[in-house]
């Protein structure tokens, strides 16, 4: 059944008008009178809702019931991305939608190929918003995840995280996700194109973070939170 995101949802059933990028988004789907659709907020749980009327500019449903369906993993995972070139960012950010991470933190790293600052920054912010919000229609969940804003590796470091485990992604780890007890909460840490260098890994050691190995081949930067993502979903998670 077609999902889309609304922000502000009546507390009661009724009609509702649509705003016009869900309009939009209901005319290529090619959608007609009295097709069933589901909404959501972002904010937990979703309407049935059935399409009473859809013109060219306009669309109206009548909201029919609140159902408090939640997909959230029991493990709050969240992900500290050095921000990546080309579509590779957008493609982390998508599928780790698809993966149950809650919260997404774009890190300014040494190695970072993609330069961004000011309006360059904030524009390049809400295209990830985009992505994330359009990710959720697509895989079902009904709580938007978190994106924080653009910060440096060193700053981010400085923020104290003592309730949550802390992994950085990084070949010269010993230790595999096997080996840790379960967490309830945990961050993973992931460096752009190139990796994160040495200076930057040693200081997230200093901070407490641990180094951990995903096997014995090297991951792209939009392979690596990726793979990790799902193998503590399979460890900790709802994969299980």
């Amino acid at each position: 059944m077609p999902r889309f995101l609304v922000d502000s949802l009546p507390l009661a059933t009724g009609e509702l008008s649509l705003p016009d990028d869900v309009v939009r988004h209901l005319q290529v789907l090619r959608l007609r009178t009295d097709d069933s659709l589901t909404l959501f907020d972002g904010k937990g749980g979703e309407w049935s809702a059935r399409l009473v009327e859809l013109g060219r500019r306009s669309a109206r449903v009548h909201v029919e019931a609140f159902q408090a369906v939640e997909r959230e993993s029991p493990l709050l995972l969240s992900l500290a991305q050095g921000v990546s070139t080309g579509d590779r960012m957008e493609f982390t950010l998508q599928k780790g939608v698809e993966l149950g991470i809650a919260v997404f933190q774009p890190l300014v790293t040494e190695r970072a190929m993609l330069k961004l600052a000011g309006e360059r920054a904030e524009r390049k912010h809400e295209r990830w918003n985009d992505i994330v919000r359009a990710a959720c229609e697509q895989c079902g969940r009904n709580r938007i995840p978190e994106i924080r804003p653009l910060m440096t590796l060193a700053a981010f470091l400085a923020q104290p995280r003592a309730d949550a485990a802390r992994f950085i992604l990084s070949p010269a780890g010993e230790r595999q996700l096997a080996d840790y007890p379960v967490p309830q909460a945990a961050w993973l840490l992931a460096g752009p194109e190139g990796g994160l260098s040495t200076r930057e890994e040693a200081a997230a050691m200093a901070a407490g973070w641990e180094p951990l190995r995903l096997g014995p081949r090297v991951l792209r930067t939009e392979t690596a939170a990726l793979a990790a993502a799902a193998a503590m979903q399979t460890l900790w998670g709802d994969f299980a």
